[in-house]
Order: structure tokens, then C-alpha cells, then sequence
């Protein structure tokens, strides 16, 4: 679910996202197959769930939105997103202390 990402400058961790889109609640519910799942109101037509989706990552792990990118997965349920400037323990206990809320 949780892998370190390095390329020139900048670092980061990327995250494997389940989508659920056109969904009654947008939150985090849990883990799919070792991914996160997340339910976006949005429906799935010209990247609103994708706009959706990157906008809830960044509220419930309390960070900017500029620090979020997808970078795999834009026409896909399971999608790939990377937090920059993340390190992947600390995502793990921002991905922890969301799922405990849940």
C-alpha cells in the first residue's frame, strides 16, 4: 500500500488508492487488496473523481493539495498517488490514524 518514491530532487511516498466513485459518502473506509479505498461522491466523467479523490487525501491527512499528485491510474479504479516530501513511516501513521478514526 505504502512505497518510497525517489526521483532527482524530490522525495516522497507513494500511495495505491482503491476509487469508489458515484458513492452515497466520500471517506476512507478502509484497505482493498493491500490498496486504500476510498469513496468519492463524484461521479467518474472528466476527472471529477479524480479531482475528488485528491481533495479528501489532503483534508484527512491534513496536508496541502499541491503535495498530492496522481500519478497513475487517471481512467482506473485502483490509482497510484504520491505524496511529496512524505516519507513512508510517517504516511503509515497519517494512513493509521485516519483508518482509527474511521
Amino acid at each position: 500500500m505504502i512505497k518510497p518514491f525517489q526521483a532527482g530532487a524530490g522525495e516522497g511516498t507513494l500511495l495505491e488508492v482503491r476509487v469508489v466513485p458515484g458513492a452515497k459518502r466520500s471517506g476512507i473506509t478502509g484497505t482493498d487488496d493491500g490498496r486504500l479505498r476510498v469513496r468519492v461522491q463524484a461521479p467518474p466523467v472528466e476527472g471529477k473523481a479524480n479531482l475528488a479523490l485528491l481533495n479528501l487525501l489532503a483534508r484527512e491527512l491534513g496536508m496541502k493539495k499541491n503535495r498530492l499528485k496522481l500519478v497513475s491510474g487517471g481512467r482506473s479504479r485502483n490509482k497510484t498517488v504520491l505524496l511529496k516530501g512524505v516519507k513512508p513511516a510517517l504516511a503509515r501513521a497519517m494512513i493509521q490514524t485516519v483508518l482509527e478514526r474511521e
